[in-house]
């Protein structure tokens, strides 16, 4: 909690949260830009030095903080809502639909993939998308704790971020043709899984996947992670491909 100069505390995110809704109304006009930031913090009425603390870098801290705030608002939208009747692709597409839903103002989309995807943002903008998906599947109860912890992530970012292109140039009413697009991407997805599925019946096909597969089981999702945090480590004692322990 930090005190302003009125005396009444506030959370880095309320104030963050306060920075933001004044900055919207100036982003459509000129971006997420100093400019912005400055008219936010006037708006605002914030200690100026409070606002600093709450976004040290300005308005690419709020470009941030309307990301991340759209996916808050999404996974508690997705934790009230019956998605039972629901077969999981459609789980999934529904979810993608709802974040799109409440982003908000497509300018301020527009003008925030602008910016993250400017060279020295770009790799902020990736783990921006990466989140998003991760949010999805986490909303979707999604329990994979190897490989495929990072393969679906994956997948649905590079679904996720095409999808986002198609939906700020998307004029249908209810944004039935992105919904559309949706499904078409969703699909080519399927199809690889399929094909996988497919191969794995195959005479010979699972002994030649063998050790991948024996590989993909010792890559731990983020919350198996041990030490240091970093993904990819194996114990030393886990079972090789081949029945032998691993050295």
């Amino acid at each position: 909690m930090t005190e302003t100069s009125s005396g009444s505390a506030h959370s880095m995110e309320e104030v963050r949260d306060r920075l933001l809704d004044a900055a919207l109304p100036h982003v459509v006009f000129d971006g997420w830009t100093a400019v912005t930031y400055r008219a936010a913090v006037d708006d605002s009425g914030l200690d100026p030095t409070l606002a600093h603390m709450a976004a040290p870098r300005g308005a690419i801290d709020l470009a941030h903080a309307f990301h991340v705030r759209g996916d808050r608002r999404m996974a508690e939208a997705l934790a009230t809502s019956d998605l039972s009747a629901l077969r999981f692709r459609e789980r999934v597409a529904k979810a993608v639909m709802l974040r799109l839903e409440l982003a908000g103002d497509r300018e301020a989309v527009r003008r925030g993939m602008t910016l993250f995807s400017l060279p020295q943002h770009a790799a902020e903008g990736s783990r921006l998308v990466w989140q998003t998906a991760d949010a999805i599947w986490t909303a979707l109860g999604d329990t994979a704790d190897d490989l495929n912890w990072y393969t679906k992530r994956a997948s649905l970012s590079g679904v996720f971020g095409a999808t986002v292109l198609y939906w700020l140039g998307d004029e249908t009413p209810d944004s039935s043709a992105t919904a559309a697009f949706l499904e078409r991407r969703i699909d080519g997805v399927m199809r690889i899984e399929k094909t996988k599925s497919f191969l794995r019946k195959t005479p010979g096909f699972n002994l030649l996947m063998t050790g991948p597969d024996w590989l993909a089981r010792q890559v731990p999702s983020p919350d198996r992670c041990r030490r240091d945090g970093l993904p990819g480590r194996r114990s030393r004692t886990a079972p090789g491909p081949l029945g032998r322990t691993a050295e």
